[in-house]
């Protein structure tokens, strides 16, 4: 038997077919109603919503009104056209999504390529932010350190770039590396994987990423790994008002090597907004 507190935690899945630029997707995606203002998370590449599914049974979010999508190209959501592909269309289809569910303004958070499609749409749409947690989004080009591949590493097929991507990143020795690279093959269309590395890569390069982010006006915060403590730019955050969070024992990929603690920093952000 379910009890009412686990019926009351539980994920709704919503089907959503949006268009952006000519462009058509079928988003998947995990919505849950509650209390209180939503959280709005984008996963990173080679991830999919379900990375923030327990956000709906730890207790400091428990009651909160969450919306987890899979961007088009990863997970189960499709689109018409992967060479449309880049941050600015995720953006556009997150916030079409976002509408088409009746989310005005939300809390949000972004991992990995989800951070940097995150921190974009915070700069261009302030008004509707709330709070924003960085996962490790990228803020700087130091951050590509997956998605520059893609120049570093040139082969004749998507195919070709994609397996060895795959056996590359089961070697980096950091916490849940095996288990990234074993899920990939299932949760990214290999046709999505160039359009979005290269956008990654272009963006990290050339656009003030750490401007826009430190001169968001609402309460943010970047939150790491503690094997990736040795980023160039941290101790610089706090001097902006950006709030820094080391998540123990994990690199890049906190929501696999200990979730509660990312969990709570995500909560705790919010508490703080909203107070």
């Amino acid at each position: 038997m379910i009890s009412g507190e686990a019926m009351a935690s539980e994920l709704q899945p919503v089907s959503l077919n949006v268009s952006v630029k000519g462009t058509s997707c079928s988003v998947a995606a995990l919505r849950r109603q509650g209390s209180g203002a939503p959280l709005v998370c984008l996963h990173g590449f080679g991830s999919t919503k379900e990375d923030y599914a327990d956000l709906a049974l730890f207790p400091a979010t428990r009651e909160r009104p969450l919306f987890l999508m899979d961007a088009p190209g990863f997970g189960s959501s499709k689109i018409s056209d992967p060479s449309a592909l880049d941050i600015g269309f995720l953006v556009e289809v997150a916030l079409a999504c976002c509408n088409a569910v009746g989310i005005d303004s939300f809390h949000l958070s972004g991992h990995s390529m989800g951070g940097l499609t995150a921190l974009m749409l915070a700069a261009n749409h302030r008004d509707r932010v709330l709070s924003f947690s960085n996962i490790e989004g990228n803020v700087s080009p130091e951050d590509c350190f997956l998605s520059r591949q893609i120049v570093q590493h040139p082969t004749d097929s998507d195919e070709a770039f994609f397996a060895a991507f795959i056996e590359r990143v089961r070697n980096i020795p950091q916490a849940s590396s095996h288990l990234y690279a074993l899920t990939l093959p299932m949760k990214v269309q290999v046709s999505s994987v160039r359009p979005v590395f290269e956008s990654m890569v272009a963006l990290s390069d050339e656009a003030p990423l750490m401007e826009l982010f430190t001169g968001l006006p609402f309460p943010r915060q970047f939150i790491h790994g503690s094997e990736n403590a040795t980023l160039s730019y941290l101790p610089h955050l706090p001097t902006r008002g950006v709030g820094v969070v080391e998540i123990p024992h994990s690199a890049h990929f906190p929501m696999y090597a200990n979730p509660p603690a990312l969990w709570s920093a995500m909560a705790g952000l919010i508490e703080k907004a909203e107070r």
